[in-house]
């Protein structure tokens, strides 16, 4: 099953994140370095679950937006590798808890730590990871950066108890999805963006705009996953296709199919998700009822959407070499849905 983008919304259609991975390379570099380092500890376990993970192959996209944006306003120093390390070591700490959460087997193609090492060990080494990237961000010594990244991790905690309580609930509105996914995905993106620019003294305007971008790419960002869930492929998604069904979660395309559908339709979403009887002849049946209702096509519409917000965050700020390449991202991450 694919999702088509109407061709008039997809301005540039061979998106790629090359320009952004080349022109952070050599501060990807000396962030990849210190992540090894900084997942080290005289605890063997530590670094076999955290380099199991770090390891296995994501674009690293969080720490390039910070790389990018403080590059945006030319700085010059290391603190933006510090902090874009921080941004990647809370993120992959949000995703070993996420697995244990989740009850998640797959994770990028690989099996999660979870099921290698055990639920304890996953949420005990993302809490070891969550430490040391608070540590390197008081070794930037921005009170701002600081209070910025701490604020992310206590709304992206926020949003997995949210998820939490909207789970498996078929009443869950729109605007409670799209209250989720803001907290649980595009506040990072955002925190990403904007520590840059205040590393780099930026003016205000500066560093509303890279927020701005990140909150509006990390929303659009998701969609397009939730969107993939039910239209994509394992190779392409790090995860079993209908993964988000079987587990109950209430994403977009369930939601619009649900309160688009028949009372009889209804009744079978809330059979399938609330009720637990999610099988393989189930999905096939949830996901004719998603195309029946462009449960897709209409959240990759909401995916473009963000996307215009995010470039038109940028769009005041100059011309350069590492504008071009964000903008692109927006493109790349919206075009995954092809």
């Amino acid at each position: 099953m694919g999702v088509v983008i109407p061709l008039e919304e997809n301005k540039n259609k061979h998106a790629s994140v090359k320009p952004l991975v080349d022109l952070t390379k050599p501060g990807m570099e000396r962030v990849n370095q210190l992540i090894l380092s900084k997942a080290g500890s005289d605890v063997q376990m530590i670094p076999e679950v955290a380099n199991h993970l770090i390891s296995s192959g994501g674009k690293r996209l969080r720490p390039m937006l910070t790389l990018a944006s403080a590059a945006l306003f030319d700085y010059q120093g290391d603190a933006d590798v510090k902090l874009a390390t921080s941004v990647e070591f809370m993120h992959t700490a949000t995703l070993l808890h996420d697995d244990v959460v989740d009850e998640s087997d797959l994770r990028r193609g690989k099996s999660t730590a979870r099921m290698i090492w055990g639920n304890q060990a996953s949420v005990l080494v993302g809490d070891f990871l969550l430490g040391q990237a608070f540590r390197m961000m008081v070794d930037v010594g921005s009170l701002e950066a600081l209070d910025v990244l701490s604020t992310a991790a206590t709304v992206i905690a926020e949003g997995e108890v949210l998820q939490l309580s909207v789970a498996k609930n078929m009443e869950t509105t729109e605007d409670d999805y799209l209250q989720v996914i803001r907290a649980k995905t595009a506040a990072l993106f955002a925190a990403a963006a904007e520590v840059g620019p205040i590393v780099a003294k930026a003016d205000k305007a500066g560093r509303n705009a890279l927020k701005s971008y990140g909150m509006n790419l990390g929303l659009a960002f998701q969609l397009v996953d939730d969107a993939l869930d039910y239209g994509g492929k394992s190779a392409d998604l790090g995860k079993n296709t209908g993964d988000d069904f079987r587990e109950g979660k209430i994403t977009l395309p369930v939601i619009l199919s649900y309160r688009r559908g028949t009372p009889a339709e209804r009744a079978f979403w809330r059979e399938a998700i609330e009720g637990g009887k999610s099988d393989d002849a189930q999905l096939e049946k949830a996901m004719g009822l998603i195309t029946k209702y462009s449960g897709l096509s209409d959240t990759i519409a909401r995916a473009v959407h963000y996307g215009e917000m995010a470039r038109d965050a940028l769009a005041p700020l100059p011309e350069s070499d590492w504008k071009a390449a964000l903008m692109e991202v927006i493109d790349f991450c919206i075009e995954r849905a092809n």
